[in-house]
């Protein structure tokens, strides 16, 4: 690339574009993209997604390249480190849950095949690799082999072009995971596999080549001809000889079944179909996916990274039903169904933005997953925190299902067993534990929260006496109480809305349990120890790693404004409106009294900082909306925009914290569309500052809501009047009916901040 552009520098104006190039390199300006994707690149808006944005971790988690159908259960992307690793290690046949494992190791192999070819790492090139959604391309320097997938909904087909002339065409097959496994290969040209996931999941594979090859088995680090093996640490390869084609494809396909389902789902999928048919399927199916929300204006950058975080938004929770059957993790058993099963969510993240983007643009895959709940609750006893494939992956803290739930059933989207759902939501309430990381019945601690209405905290170098209490996790006792506050208020507006009006009664009384842990002297919530005394703390930085033992991954900061369910409770709490702006203000720019070394070293989940404000963790989400709720809604709309340019760039460290299938990529797609769901449980979206002159969301009823931003620009950023459906709104608000009915908002901007707008 450099000796290119030096060939410019024969004339001034070469010079200029030369030197525009070096500033753009210098200063990240994206003038190209690196990825030659003419022939992959997607049609409409599908030309925009970049699934290597974020790539590159800040401090935590990098975002995958990840190849799938929207929500579904095949999904590839290469194993590495991220996006610096200059190694492949492997290529999974799938990924079965996010960041929770994957299934049959695959690599092809151009020479002699040895115990220790396994071990081998494959040196590639980022530039000669082309991602995106439905489609994968990389070249192996140093064997010369180019890789590529394309992938089905239960099936993928990897296409590997080897070398010409080389007499060793290898593919050298593995398993991820420490069960049991085996291989067994048929006439030459097919085998089945068997992978036990997660302990006691048996996952079964079929797969097919294009060639016939000889085939061989290893165990105990040794090489045999033998065709079939079964046990641990097994592996097997296929060998195709000098007179094979360069081209070896291998089609295949997955099941949780059955092995005879692995082969019904590879006939139903891609047999006799071309590996061209599949990837231009999954185009299509991509273009149908994110194509339904429209945008106009905004920079090259900004669509970039709006439609690379839909499509992130698309990639969970994922559909595991097989021709009408699922296997459940929650009672271990196979099921006939006639909708699909949805499986992998990560709720404590998906709750806040995910679910109420998708209830939008898809409401009945929605309701499906609304679906997928109540059923794990019946089959396993507890309404699921983090549903995946082999059961409730107890995270996090909190059981924030309910508000999901009651965010849908007051959109209207109620196609479930709601009295089955209030039952598990009643059930989660009052018999599971409220302790962070684990699943199961009440404790002491919980006991203690119901008679004394907020949780225990335990004193600074005080010892841990409750066994229950995950020793990594701790109590996280100011976290607990506000998250179960917010919970139980979801769990009595359900109950209102059903007409159990005791139940209403019994947790309306406990949703204002975040009270107890106000400390009206330092003004934050703060923790108090079993008899009530309160425990002097530095809400920036004390309670250990993470600050575990008061709050979650965050500091008393971000944690302050953790009461989005009852917006004016807090307002009051805080002393009144201005009291409340000068703290959010004090937010912002509040310093972390402390190098970032240190403060990172114990709270590296707060990323994407902005004073004490951490743009890199879901619970932030809501509050630079919370300026709508004063006399200066213009400060939400600078503060958007301003985290959106500096956070949210399109390259590979623009998503500034863990990712989390959706969490925060929703985040983005609301924000940059203009509105955003403060408070899932109430149908109403505020208004931030839109980064496109016009939206416009094709909703399934076959109307559209429209967003329209006059004169919108990078400098225009400030709202200076607005109209709903043509008549004025003074108010930074409106209603989810407004949306679905077809409304049209309609903002008028500039350069400078209208003051008057937006205050009530």
């Amino acid at each position: 690339m450099l000796k290119h552009k030096l060939r410019l520098i024969s004339t001034p104006f070469n010079r200029t574009v030369l030197y525009l190039a070096m500033f753009g390199c210098c200063f990240g300006i994206n003038y190209s993209h690196a990825q030659d994707n003419s022939s992959n690149e997607g049609t409409g808006n599908l030309k925009y997604i970049d699934p290597r944005i974020g790539n590159v971790g800040q401090l935590l988690q990098p975002t995958r390249p990840t190849v799938q159908l929207p929500n579904q259960v095949i999904r590839m992307y290469p194993e590495r480190s991220d996006y610096l690793d200059d190694q492949i290690t492997s290529f999974p046949l799938t990924i079965v849950s996010h960041r929770l494992g994957e299934v049959f190791s695959l690599k092809p192999w151009d020479k002699p095949v040895y115990a220790d070819a396994w071990k081998q790492k494959q040196t590639y090139d980022n530039e000669l690799e082309i991602t995106r959604p439905w489609y994968y391309s990389t070249y192996l320097i140093d064997d010369e082999i180019t890789v590529e997938f394309t992938a089905g909904k239960k099936t993928g087909i990897y296409r590997f072009t080897f070398p010409a002339g080389k007499p060793d065409k290898n593919l050298l097959f593995d398993l991820y995971n420490t069960g049991t496994g085996s291989w067994k290969f048929i006439n030459g040209n097919a085998m089945e596999g068997m992978e036990t996931y997660h302990d006691d999941i048996k996952v079964y594979m079929y797969g097919a080549f294009s060639s016939a090859g000889q085939a061989g088995t290893i165990r105990n680090n040794q090489l045999s001809n033998v065709s079939e093996i079964q046990g641990k640490d097994v592996r097997s390869w296929i060998s195709f000889g000098k007179e094979a084609p360069s081209i070896i494809e291998f089609r295949y396909a997955i099941s949780y079944i059955s092995p005879e389902q692995a082969r019904a789902n590879f006939q139903e999928e891609i047999a006799g179909k071309s590996f061209t048919d599949i990837q231009a399927n999954g185009e299509k199916a991509w273009d149908k996916a994110i194509n339904n929300i429209q945008v106009e204006g905004g920079t090259e950058a900004q669509r970039r990274s709006f439609y690379t975080a839909y499509y992130r938004c698309n990639e969970r929770m994922v559909d595991i039903t097989e021709d009408g059957k699922y296997y459940s993790g929650y009672d271990k058993k196979i099921h006939n169904t006639n909708r699909p099963f949805y499986v992998d969510d990560w709720t404590w993240d998906t709750y806040l933005a995910l679910h109420p983007l998708r209830a939008i643009v898809n409401p009945a895959m929605e309701q499906d997953m609304v679906n997928s709940y109540v059923t794990m609750y019946t089959q396993g006893g507890w309404m699921p925190t983090f549903p995946v494939l082999f059961g409730d992956y107890a995270c996090m803290n909190g059981f924030h299902s309910t508000i999901m739930i009651l965010d849908d059933y007051r959109k209207g989207l109620r196609n479930f067993d709601v009295d089955k759902a209030y039952e598990g939501m009643v059930k989660n309430a009052t018999e599971a534990t409220l302790l962070p990381w684990r699943n199961g019945p009440k404790t002491s601690l919980d006991d203690f929260y119901y008679a004394k209405g907020y949780y225990p905290a335990l004193k600074k170098g005080e010892v841990e006496t409750v066994p229950q209490v995950n020793p990594l996790e701790r109590r996280q006792a100011v976290a607990v109480t506000l998250g179960a506050s917010y919970d139980d208020w979801a769990l009595s507006e359900m109950a209102g809305e059903l007409g159990k009006k005791a139940d209403q009664t019994r947790f309306s009384t406990r949703a204002g349990n975040y009270k107890n842990l106000w400390n009206n002297d330092v003004k934050m919530f703060m923790p108090k120890d079993n008899s009530g005394n309160w425990i002097n703390i530095d809400p920036k930085f004390d309670g250990g790693m993470g600050g575990r033992d008061y709050y979650d991954e965050n500091n008393g900061w971000t944690y302050l404004w953790q009461v989005q369910e009852n917006i004016p409770s807090l307002v009051k709490l805080m002393g009144g409106k201005t009291m409340f702006e000068n703290k959010l203000d004090q937010l912002f720019r509040e310093p972390l009294g402390r190098s970032k070394y240190e403060f990172w070293a114990k709270f590296p989940d707060a990323t994407g900082l902005v004073g004490q404000y951490s743009d890199g963790n879901e619970p932030s989400f809501h509050i630079p909306y919370l300026y709508n709720f004063t006399n200066s809604p213009w400060k939400t709309q600078k503060h958007i925009r301003l985290l959106l340019d500096v956070w949210f760039k399109d390259n590979i460290f623009g998503i500034p914290g863990d990712e989390d299938g959706g969490g925060m990529s929703a985040f983005v797609v609301f924000s940059s569309m203009g509105f955003y769901p403060v408070t899932p449980g109430l149908p109403i979206y505020t208004i931030g500052s839109p980064v496109f002159s016009k939206v416009t969301i094709n909703l399934p009823s076959g109307k559209q809501f429209t967003m329209i931003a006059n004169h919108c620009s990078v400098i225009n950023k400030y709202i200076q009047s607005a109209k709903m459906n043509g008549q004025p709104l003074n108010t930074p608000w409106f209603t989810h009916e407004q949306l679905i009915n077809g409304g049209t908002l309609e903002l008028e901007m500039g350069p400078k901040p209208n003051k008057s707008w937006g205050v009530e």
